[in-house]
């Protein structure tokens, strides 16, 4: 059972300059009981591709140059680790494909690569391709010429670099049911299900979260938890959708939360996030920051699904980021770099909040008080500003927060006020008995309340957002103390 305790998400080289023993000696050393456990970001081969792991030539070995499976069950003894399950694709450059290219339908791994055909076996109108959804812009088909002559439109969701595995066949099930095994031996004890909204695809629908998505996820699920490992589902959609995903897996991520928490900061208005909390999943990851951009779409309306905010109040969200970056997030986003998604921000949430960081830190206080389980991720546990430098020599939007740090510059990041403040905040979410207990919220217009009890012991978050004030009240008995959240920047 995973702990309730907050989680870091990080890559292995990306915060140490190093490896995976780097990183357990850094969770071991200056980290020492911050968290409860860590999301290694993917640890295959290559870890550098053109998706930062993403896209694995090899799902089932770890990249030699971070490591190796024994350094997976070192990080893993004491702390709850999750892996990501890459559910949809595979790379282009993987042995699979490679041979696939060179022998087309004679090859062994043929059955394993979904392409046009398969879904479409009597072809496609203009319109059922218009219907499919696609995270990003142009044709979810790349034309690919194989050893046999032929010309085959594989299917690529993402980018032509990731072939999507077809996984209602034997070879698509013994390949996922090769990696879950490997997880399983090595002290992996949760599985992020990636991009598993897209992994079925049907004629005649927009091939995203369909009726059977649920029923795979539901048994994917189980499957993982016969091994011993709990599941997470990574889908970006409608808020909705979250809450009906959430009944079919262990957990699932929160991600309109992001978005809800900058609103109201933008506009000292509650009302969204205070509609959300009293019906958002209790069975779910909380997040601000992640490896991907800032999520917008799950708190934005949905073809005719009204959202949690309007047409009007995402655009002013987005346009309200870009200008407290100083427009670094708009250089980043969207048509303006490679790999882009048409949902999301990118841009750390530090420079999103105009580096001001008493509302970082009180984005972290809502963060932690919202039911579920918290993740920060690296990025955000130093109040890392957005990395043009990296995106200047990559030109991939989501580098901007996707820094390499080292030992130097950790060493000065934990003396800064804004995350010596963040530190102490997980160690109040970690400790305090009452966020075991039951949650409730109240408030309107620029006010809330959040607050957890267990038994005799309560502990609330009150925030003026107008006002910019917020308290952390704990009530154990009689006892009562109250910290002003100013005083975590002492």
């Amino acid at each position: 059972m995973m702990k309730n305790k907050v989680q870091l998400i990080t890559y292995a080289d990306r915060i140490t300059g190093q490896n995976i023993g780097a990183l357990t000696r850094l969770l071991n050393g200056p980290l020492k009981g911050v968290f409860g456990g860590v999301h290694l970001l993917p640890f295959y081969n290559p870890i550098d591709g053109s998706d930062a792991g993403f896209d694995p030539i090899d799902h089932s070995e770890v990249d030699s140059r971070i490591g190796t499976w024994e350094d997976i069950q070192v990080l893993g003894k004491d702390l709850d680790l999750m892996a990501d399950l890459i559910v949809n694709h595979v790379s282009a450059q993987s042995f699979q494909f490679q041979d696939v290219l060179a022998k087309g339908k004679q090859s062994e791994f043929w059955d394993l690569f979904l392409t046009k055909e398969d879904v479409f076996p009597d072809g496609m109108s203009e319109a059922e391709q218009k219907a499919i959804y696609r995270p990003r812009p142009g044709s979810c088909f790349t034309p690919m010429k194989c050893g046999d002559g032929k010309t085959y439109d594989f299917w690529t969701t993402f980018t032509d670099n990731q072939i999507d595995i077809n996984v209602k066949v034997e070879a698509g099930v013994a390949y996922l049911n090769n990696v879950l095994t490997k997880f399983s031996a090595n002290n992996v004890n949760i599985i992020r299900l990636d991009a598993a909204g897209y992994a079925i695809k049907q004629a005649g629908t927009n091939c995203f979260m369909l009726n059977e998505t649920f029923g795979y996820l539901d048994n994917l699920s189980k499957q993982a938890n016969d091994l011993g490992m709990e599941t997470i589902a990574e889908i970006h959609s409608h808020y909705q959708t979250q809450v009906e995903v959430a009944k079919r897996v262990n957990m699932v991520y929160d991600f309109a939360l992001p978005p809800l928490i900058l609103h109201s900061l933008f506009n000292n208005d509650v009302d969204a996030l205070l509609k959300w909390l009293q019906i958002s999943p209790r069975n779910c990851l909380t997040v601000l920051d992640t490896h991907d951009g800032i999520g917008i779409i799950d708190a934005g309306p949905m073809g005719d699904k009204p959202g949690l905010l309007n047409a009007q109040q995402i655009d002013n969200l987005v346009e309200t980021m870009h200008a407290n970056s100083n427009n670094q997030s708009r250089q980043a986003t969207g048509a303006a770099a490679s790999n882009v998604d048409l949902y999301q921000v990118n841009c750390t949430y530090y420079n999103a909040l105009g580096a001001k960081d008493f509302d970082y830190l009180l984005s972290r206080a809502i963060q932690f008080f919202a039911p579920g389980v918290p993740q920060v991720y690296y990025g955000g546990l130093f109040a890392c500003e957005n990395d043009m430098e990296l995106l200047t020599n990559t030109n991939v939007g989501r580098d901007i927060n996707r820094p390499y740090l080292d030992a130097n510059i950790i060493d000065k990041a934990l003396n800064k006020p804004v995350v010596k403040g963040l530190i102490e905040l997980i160690k109040i979410r970690n400790t305090h008995p009452a966020f075991a207990g039951e949650f409730s919220a109240q408030g309107e217009g620029s006010m809330c309340c959040l607050s957890w009890q267990l038994d005799e012991q309560t502990i609330s978050l009150t925030v003026d957002f107008k006002l910019r004030h917020a308290l952390i009240t704990q009530v154990n008995g009689d006892e009562e103390t109250t910290i002003n959240l100013n005083s975590f920047l002492a």
